[in-house]
């Protein structure tokens, strides 16, 4: 016979200011198999705690109940206090009041009657309660990166340090990211190559970091500490062994392609680096842009005039080192964490066709203003107008590009565009003292340190005019641009000549970003950001265990942020890797082989990849659940039709239990 205790939480005035608790206690008391059943003011609180041991053990309790806020708030927390007493910690039921109850009522009368009711089935449920037991399952000690900019850097450099071996994959030739195309970084307007590069180098040179550029996750199987990933290394046509990195073969090329890395303002060669500083500080062959790949796919085929048989990177190269004959190939890595750190990219403003489209060059977007201010970018850092090389004096900034904006369909903030904005007007100042800059937007958000200062001082110091109010139109008039837009403060139409108009675009994630989510068992939201499984308890953990996200692919965030957000997801990795053997939670779902019929159809809904087909003694094939991968979820119970399938901690038993004293009363 169980001997059962509840423990009613008043939870200061979130459950006892509308749920009358004394009365819930005293109902508790008669029900049936229930020993015991006493009050606290806070039952999380270490008092709290120390009641429930206290009275597990004078009163000989072999079941728990706790009434309070939700168990996902502190499941654990009580689960940690029942096992400190002697009991099973899975022989603990959560009833639900306040989110459930006391939070959603205001009348204290029927809020009480409720709550009395949530307490009698939580009471017949645990009274159907097992003793369960994690079991231990060994991991691998090594890390994934997936993402080679500052915050994949970041992580990747933190679990390194810490001991732990880390693969970096990076699919771009060189790693550095977004941060690699800036110039100077906001409020400091320090050169941003000058910070990121030397932390670049300090990965190519970690001992315990492979880098893996130019390469791709293809697929992830597994589960936390064993997870098995296919990486696909493209290509390079040059052997890295010989290479040098002396530069001969990218300076003979003769091919010229517009340059992604200065966002087509510049042009690169056919072999390539991205940028100066890259590392691996070595080209790769650009097979869909080089001459004699080319060449080689038309003489398969034959079809349209034969192009050149260019060869003069090989003629030029002193070590040999242009290896034709590599192919891209698949390798196949265990890691016991991942983590994803994929970044963004900038809004396409094309589709604003009131902003001209993509019509007129010279209306560019924020990062394009980046590569012409940077000493590295195609106009060795002066400021150009694209049209005809002219140095623009009129300069107006356009807000919220691709942000904040519905019609769009991106109605988020994208938290960096007005400090960046203010940077490129303060800069612009520096480059060119006679530059007026003119600022339209719907309202600054300056939202961190020194952030607030920064965006004053581009008013103050630059004179840099701030236009509250949207642009509406911006057409072609002789060489410059006529911009029509409002300044909502005087209630005004205003009418701008100008020689230069930058979009202030907004972040979005990276191509493929939901193709990653997926391959990795991982949610994300309706414009690709990938969800956290707590956005403030669990910032940089998702719900599939040993799978961690970080930086601007969880949602937009600055180079602080990212650092910050990439040293939280090492920590987690760490934590997890430097435990001998993981604990596996025991309430997954159990399959009964007599019953199951070997339809799958429990294999067909679950998301975590967590059922396998077994072929029994009898050779019939059945299913089994992989309960490293399992996570409780019970969507496999629902769908098995012959109800083979069961949930520890949710029995059919224990629910029919619940449903049964409620409506029995």
């Amino acid at each position: 016979m169980s001997r059962i205790g509840v423990f009613v939480c008043h939870c200061g005035t979130n459950i006892g200011g509308v749920v009358n608790v004394p009365e819930v206690v005293e109902a508790a008391r008669h029900m049936p198999l229930v020993a015991y059943a006493d009050a606290n003011k806070y039952t999380c609180s270490e008092v709290g705690q120390a009641s429930i041991r206290d009275a597990i053990r004078e009163q000989r309790l072999d079941r728990v109940v706790i009434a309070s806020c939700s168990p996902r708030m502190h499941e654990n927390t009580f689960r940690r206090t029942v096992a400190a007493a002697g009991l099973n910690p899975y022989l603990l039921e959560i009833s639900n009041i306040r989110e459930h109850c006391s939070w959603v009522h205001s009348d204290s009368k029927d809020a009480t009657a409720k709550a009395i009711d949530l307490v009698r089935m939580a009471v017949a449920k645990v009274a159907r309660h097992e003793s369960l037991l994690p079991k231990q399952v060994g991991l691998t000690k090594r890390a994934l990166i997936i993402g080679g900019g500052i915050t994949g850097i970041q992580a990747a450099l933190d679990i390194a340090s810490a001991g732990h071996e880390v693969v970096l994959v990076e699919k771009e030739p060189s790693i550095g990211g977004r941060m690699s195309q800036l110039d100077k970084t906001f409020p400091t307007l320090d050169c941003s190559a000058c910070i990121l590069t030397p932390k670049m180098v300090d990965v190519a040179q970690h001992p315990n970091i492979t880098l893996l550029t130019y390469s791709e996750v293809k697929e992830v199987r597994g589960f936390v500490g064993n997870f098995e990933v296919d990486i696909l290394k493209k290509a390079k046509m040059v052997d890295y062994v010989k290479c040098t990195g002396c530069g001969t073969c990218w300076q003979a090329c003769p091919e010229r392609i517009p340059s992604e890395f200065d966002m087509g303002l510049g042009s690169r060669p056919a072999i390539y680096i991205p940028f100066a500083q890259a590392v691996p500080n070595k080209p790769v062959i650009d097979i869909a842009n080089c001459r004699y790949e080319k060449y080689l796919k038309w003489k398969e085929t034959e079809e349209g005039p034969e192009p050149p048989q260019c060869r003069i990177c090989e003629g030029v190269c002193p070590t040999e080192a242009i290896d034709r004959s590599q192919k891209d190939e698949i390798i196949t890595e265990k890691f016991g964490a991942v983590v994803v750190t994929t970044g963004f990219k900038t809004f396409d403003h094309s589709v604003y066709g009131e902003y001209g489209g993509g019509r007129y060059p010279d209306v560019i977007s924020s990062l394009e203003l980046e590569r012409l201010m940077s000493a590295a970018g195609p106009t060795g850092g002066e400021v150009l107008r694209p049209s005809d090389g002219s140095h623009p004096k009129n300069v107006v900034f356009i807000q919220c590009v691709g942000s904040r904006d519905d019609k769009v369909g991106r109605p988020y903030c994208s938290k960096v565009c007005c400090m960046y904005t203010a940077k490129h007007a303060i800069m612009l100042r520096e480059h060119d003292h006679e530059v007026q800059c003119y600022v339209f937007y719907i309202d600054v958000r300056a939202g961190g340190k020194d952030f607030e200062e920064f965006a004053r001082r581009a008013q103050d110091e630059t004179g840099a005019l701030y236009l509250r109010g949207r642009v509406s139109q911006i057409y072609q008039e002789g060489k410059n641009l006529k911009v029509l837009g409002e300044d909502s403060l005087i209630g005004r139409p205003v009418e701008i000549e100008a020689d230069l108009v930058v979009l202030a675009t907004g972040m979005e994630p990276s191509d493929n970003a939901d193709l990653i989510a997926q391959k990795l068992n991982i949610s994300y939201n309706t414009y690709n950001f990938l969800i956290e499984a707590h956005p403030k308890l669990r910032p940089v953990e998702t719900q599939t265990d040993g799978i961690f996200v970080a930086g601007t692919c969880v949602g937009p965030r600055d180079i602080p942020d990212c650092v910050a957000h990439g040293g939280a997801a090492a920590a987690k990795v760490v934590a997890l890797l430097s435990q001998d053997s993981l604990t596996t939670d025991p309430l997954t779902s159990i399959v009964d082989p007599m019953k199951c019929v070997g339809c799958f159809a429990c294999k067909e809904v679950c998301p975590f990849n967590a059922i396998d087909e077994q072929v029994t003694r009898d050779k019939r094939t059945i299913a089994s659940i992989n309960e490293s991968l399992c996570k409780g979820c019970g969507l496999c119970v629902v769908a098995c039709r012959p109800g083979a399938v069961n949930l520890r901690g949710f029995t059919s038993q224990q629910l029919l239990s619940e449903v049964l004293t409620l409506v029995r009363g």
